[in-house]
């Protein structure tokens, strides 16, 4: 089992390291997150900590999932992290019932057991609480993560050839998702 919460960016400077060692973990995976293989784990770390002043502010929301205690993974701030996932609100005035899904990932040793749609999970459950209507996200075409986003609901609205590269280097196609939160029009639910 897993614990899903959000984190500060206090929490979030504390925990650069080890979100640095998921990210290289991703990227070792051939995930197409944004960065070139092979990603150094500090350089990782250095990634996140620039995030903090974003988190702080709240123009970035950011979760993080570890092993419930007992499962081997340590205790208090030396916790192993299993995944994570981010939601950058739109800060615009007329964009501010929406917001952008980010950096979904979960450790290649994590995969398997739902983790993935359980932080996809707690995001939209904060967005709803915030009065966030529409989310929307793009994914590298073809991938496990398509099946993950069709099964908890989004909708894709199309792809655009070569949008981004895989960590070796290769151009791929992206895959751009929606999704409509209850309460919003031609949401379910309402």
């Amino acid at each position: 089992m897993y614990t899903v919460r959000p984190v500060t960016a206090e929490e979030l400077l504390g925990a650069a390291e080890r979100l640095g060692g998921l990210l290289a973990d991703t990227v070792d995976g051939g995930a197409s997150v944004g960065f070139l293989a092979p990603l150094d784990p500090g350089t990782a770390a250095d990634w996140w900590r620039a995030l903090a002043p974003d988190v702080g502010a709240g123009r970035l929301l950011l979760w993080v999932a570890h092993p419930e205690a007992g499962t081997g993974s340590g205790s208090g701030s030396g916790r192993r992290i299993a995944g994570t996932v981010q939601l950058r609100p739109a800060s615009t005035a007329n964009g501010r019932h929406r917001a952008e899904v980010a950096k979904l990932m979960v450790h290649r040793a994590d995969r398997g057991h739902g983790l993935a749609g359980r932080l996809l999970a707690a995001l939209e459950e904060e967005a709803v609480r915030r009065g966030i209507r529409t989310l929307v996200l793009d994914t590298e075409t073809d991938s496990p993560a398509e099946r993950l986003y069709a099964a908890a609901g989004w909708t894709r609205v199309g792809t655009v050839p070569d949008f981004a590269t895989d960590p070796a280097g290769a151009p791929h196609a992206t895959s751009i998702y929606f999704k409509a939160l209850p309460g919003a029009a031609g949401a379910p639910g309402r």
